[in-house]
Order: structure tokens, then sequence, then C-alpha cells
């Protein structure tokens, strides 16, 4: 019975905290919303569409390609982002260029994005500085598998 009571009181106990979160973020939160300043800092709910939350500097966001000032990829298909890639998400085919300074250049360079779990590993095993995932976006989906899947033109807008 004493068992029962002690379990009773900490049910009561969890539903006024919560209770008074409740309520005094929804105070705060008109306030916001009639444009009335206060001191508080709390986390009031961000209008997604319209205000957009600042990414972090360090943040791993959607890949992207460096291009050279002739327009061509940076990319000399070493095939290390390939090889380093955990998810093997990146496929990379090579071909050679005519340019006798360059040796290889990628042909199709492919990226699945709904396959890449972002771990970085592409940007940090590449020895060209040719892929980074600094682009900002986050915001990335697609109606079929086939939308998420970034070959080498999309990957160098």
């Amino acid at each position: 019975m004493i068992k029962a009571l002690g379990y009773f009181i900490e049910i009561i106990r969890g539903i006024v905290i919560t209770s008074r979160h409740f309520f005094v973020n929804m105070f705060f939160h008109i306030l916001k919303v009639l444009g009335i300043k206060t001191k508080r800092k709390g986390a009031v709910t961000i209008q997604y569409p319209e205000q957009k939350k600042e990414i972090a500097a360090r943040h791993r966001s959607l890949h992207r390609l460096m291009a050279r000032e002739d327009g061509k990829p940076r990319c000399v298909a070493c095939m290390l982002c390939v090889t380093v890639c955990p998810s093997e998400c990146i496929y990379v085919e090579a071909a050679e260029d005519p340019d006798l300074e360059m040796q290889k250049y990628p042909s199709k360079f492919i990226i699945d994005i709904g396959r890449c779990c972002f771990c970085g590993f592409c940007v940090e095993a590449c020895p060209e500085d040719a892929i980074r995932m600094d682009s900002g976006e986050i915001d990335f989906a697609g109606y079929t598998r086939d939308d998420l899947v970034y070959d080498l033109d999309k990957l160098l807008r």
C-alpha cells in the first residue's frame, strides 16, 4: 500500500513539473509572438520555412565538387574517396585526360545520397581537396531513390 502511494506521489509530481514547463514556455512564446522582448533566452519554436537556424561551421551538409579555373572538376580520379567510403555510396569512373599535366579525370562521379552516412571520410581522404561537404544545403529530398543520386553535373553546381 505504501509502495503504491509512493508511485502515485511521483506521478503527480511529474505531472506538476511537466505542466509548469508547458505553461511557462507557452507564456514566453505568446510574449514573443506579440513582439514583447524579455530577458529570457529560452528555446522557442523556430518557424522553419520562414526562419532558418544558422548552421555550425563544422556541419557536414550536402557534397559538392570543386572546379578548376577552366571548369573541369578538380578530381584526378585517384579512387581514395571510393576506397575509404564505409557505406560504398561513391562511384568514380576514370578516363584519360588529353592534357599531359593531368593523367586522369573522372568521366563519371556519382554519389548516392540515400546511402551516404555523412561521415566525411571522403573529404578527409581527398588529396586534391576536390570534394567538400560545406555546401550548407540541409533540405534535400526526393520522391524516388533516383532523385538522391547526384552525378558530376549536380555536384559541380
